[in-house]
């Protein structure tokens, strides 16, 4: 029987908020944010009580125009800095480093050099190695570090646990329980957010849960891993992330019982910049061709084309992401098969 931990009334002192509205918020309007908006994020944040503020990736500009994309896309130090200064208050700075599309070796400098925190690198079970590299290199220049597994609800049970027991044996802080697709339901994250705790426990690494709401259970499946011990949590103002975006930074810091967090700051910031943003046309949040990718466990890369093109043939929709999952599953019998021989 997993073991509850806290109760609706008590104070998580353990847990740590991280505000990823620039990173994944970004991703919605590539990451065209003015400097104004992310200022007053920051300051919004520090109001707020937010433990963690994530600016972007440190993406490679040899493999990303730097003429399509915002600059928190790249979220340089120097960006950073003109932002945040020399940072001296309690809220740290994280970026996200993306395995394969970041030249961390010589894009992270560093830590004493930057106004960077916490580097969090992100990957797909299958690049675990690079993974581990990026995380030690990170861990050497004196950063903290915490690791994505990305798209976890497509991958092999045992593969995940070589994953974690790689994890638990380098240098990074944390491992966050990643919904990338939004197909996951509250009994699943509690299952899994079990297995990474008891992965992780014996190194005395923490926990996190970053989700997606294709089917409004973004917030459910966040407050459902820190009832049974995650805790580092992701946030984005009004959800603001790909596709049907994230759990909400509001709606978090309104359940935290912590009278550190402050909820107020944010709902200001909501007013003078998110209904602008909403106004000028991003496109974020819950709707059928997003809850059809989560209902298929595919990722929401159709949803967010049948969005962009106002598409409201949902059946239709429909149909093609299951004759899309019949033949994902012939590829993946097909390949089990051939190990098997």
């Amino acid at each position: 029987m997993m073991e509850i931990k806290g109760n609706m009334m008590s104070v998580r002192e353990d847990v740590r908020v991280l505000d990823a509205t620039l990173r994944d918020g970004g991703l919605v309007n590539d990451f065209y944010f003015t400097d104004d908006f992310v200022y007053d994020l920051y300051k919004a944040n520090l109001a707020a009580g937010v433990d963690y503020m994530e600016f972007g990736y440190r993406a490679d500009k040899k493999q990303f125009d730097v003429n399509k994309f915002g600059k928190w896309k790249f979220a340089e130090d120097e960006d950073i800095r003109a932002i945040v200064g020399d940072n001296d208050t309690d809220m740290k700075i994280s970026i996200m480093a993306d395995v394969g599309r970041c030249d961390y070796k010589h894009s992270i400098r560093d830590r004493a050099d930057s106004p960077v925190d916490l580097i969090r690198v992100a990957t797909y079970i299958n690049t675990m190695p690079e993974a581990i590299a990026m995380i030690e290199d990170a861990a050497a220049k004196g950063y903290e570090t915490t690791c994505n597994i990305m798209a976890i609800s497509k991958c092999q049970e045992r593969d995940i646990q070589t994953a974690l027991e790689m994890l638990a044996k380098s240098s990074v802080k944390g491992v966050y329980v990643v919904d990338s697709y939004g197909s996951l339901y509250p009994i699943q994250i509690r299952e899994i957010t079990d297995m990474y705790l008891n992965a992780m426990a014996e190194r005395e690494k923490l926990v996190g849960i970053h989700a997606h709401n294709n089917q409004q259970c973004a917030f459910a499946n966040t407050i459902e891993a820190l009832s049974i011990g995650a805790s580092m949590v992701d946030g984005t103002v009004m959800g603001m992330g790909r596709g049907a975006g994230n759990s909400s930074l509001e709606g978090l810091l309104g359940f935290l019982k912590n009278p550190k967090y402050e909820i107020a700051p944010v709902l200001s910031f909501i007013e003078k910049h998110m209904l602008k943003l909403i106004e000028d046309g991003a496109v974020w949040g819950y709707n059928i061709p997003y809850l059809l990718t989560g209902l298929t466990d595919q990722h929401p890369r159709t949803a967010i084309a049948a969005t962009k093109n106002h598409d409201t043939k949902y059946l239709d929709f429909y149909h093609m992401l299951l004759d899309d999952s019949q033949i994902l599953e012939q590829i993946a019998n097909a390949i089990v098969s051939i190990l098997a021989a």
